[in-house]
């Protein structure tokens, strides 16, 4: 009789002791002569948050018996490059408030926020040369690079209310997945894993983050500003055109309709209550989450095929946990 795994209370448990280290070699890195530069990165990187990031390439190594001791370095690169999305986004976005405080570029201004992201991404690539590995090379320069394409037709979406769910897919999987989906691949690479297994990681990876990000849109319109650290309404006075508004423009009334485009088309968050009303009347916010569920499955049945033990049962409870997300 084969013995159940049992998860952790939480699934980041496991890997306390190696997300220290990834702290370590984070402060270790951010050593610069330039005071402005290790401020502003402190100041990010210090703000919390779950780095999830490098917490699932930890994760799915210990999941698939793999103890590779580059694993911290590269899980301190994947932070990086994360923390210089959130600069530039930020920017980009105008945003003033992330996980409840100033955003960097509101605290010390847009120049400061983009060069710093500069040199984080910089940082991470010296790293990434370090590993001396060409695979590993060659799924974070992707993965920079398709990141980077997410950005620009995000963009290029902006004010558009005639986007619809394939297209909204194709920005988050660039721009948030892929992400997730190269620290899930880079475990089995540092292993030598096989074909199948590696796929098996960036399966789970890429269909987590998207589960992720579709949650996380849901929330700017079903949460609080207090639960999410950031201003309520935020991707509607972008014009972000996110899953909910899709699904809220398939199965709303005509005047519904005709407010949610002038919304999007104007970045009109006068009538947000009125919005987050129509949100709510349509079931746009439960059609949301259905389709979260629908990625956080794939992420499931893909780690269901990975080493049974405690690591793949912490990835289990990540992906079915992301459901429940509130924050």
């Amino acid at each position: 009789m084969t013995t159940p795994i049992s998860s952790p209370a939480s699934p980041l448990e496991l890997i306390q002791p190696d997300m220290q280290r990834v702290d370590q070699v984070i402060s270790e890195r951010l050593t610069t002569e330039v005071p402005l530069v290790r401020e502003v990165a402190q100041y990010i990187i210090s703000a919390g948050g779950k780095r999830l990031r490098p917490a699932l390439l930890l994760l799915v190594s210990g999941a698939i018996n793999s103890q590779n001791p580059q694993r911290h370095t590269l899980a301190a690169v994947v932070e990086f490059i994360h923390t210089a999305t959130l600069l530039h986004d930020d920017v980009v976005d105008e945003s003033t408030l992330r996980r409840g405080r100033e955003t960097a570029n509101e605290r010390f201004g847009n120049a400061a926020s983009v060069l710093v992201g500069d040199f984080l991404y910089s940082r991470a690539f010296q790293m990434m040369v370090d590993i001396n590995d060409m695979r590993v090379m060659q799924v974070l320069s992707d993965a920079t690079n398709v990141i980077a394409e997410g950005e620009v037709l995000q963009l290029m979406n902006m004010h558009d209310a005639t986007i619809d769910e394939a297209a909204y897919l194709r920005v988050i999987r660039s721009k948030t997945a892929k992400l997730f989906e190269a620290s899930a691949r880079l475990a089995p690479i540092l292993a030598g894993a096989d074909a199948h297994t590696e796929a098996l990681c960036a399966q789970y990876g890429q269909a987590l983050g998207t589960a992720f990000q579709v949650i996380d849109d849901v929330l700017d319109y079903e949460g609080s500003a207090d639960e999410l650290g950031k201003n309520l309404g935020d991707d509607l006075r972008e014009g972000k055109v996110t899953l909910p508004i899709i699904c809220a423009l398939r199965s709303g009334s005509d005047s519904q309709k005709a407010l949610l485009r002038q919304a999007i088309e104007q970045g009109d968050v006068a009538h947000l209550d009125a919005i987050r009303d129509i949100i709510l009347q349509t079931g746009a916010l439960d059609a949301a989450r259905m389709s979260a569920q629908a990625e956080a499955q794939r992420a499931i049945e893909a780690a269901k095929q990975l080493p049974v033990n405690t690591y793949s049962a912490a990835l289990l409870q990540l992906a079915a946990g992301l459901l429940e997300r509130r924050s």
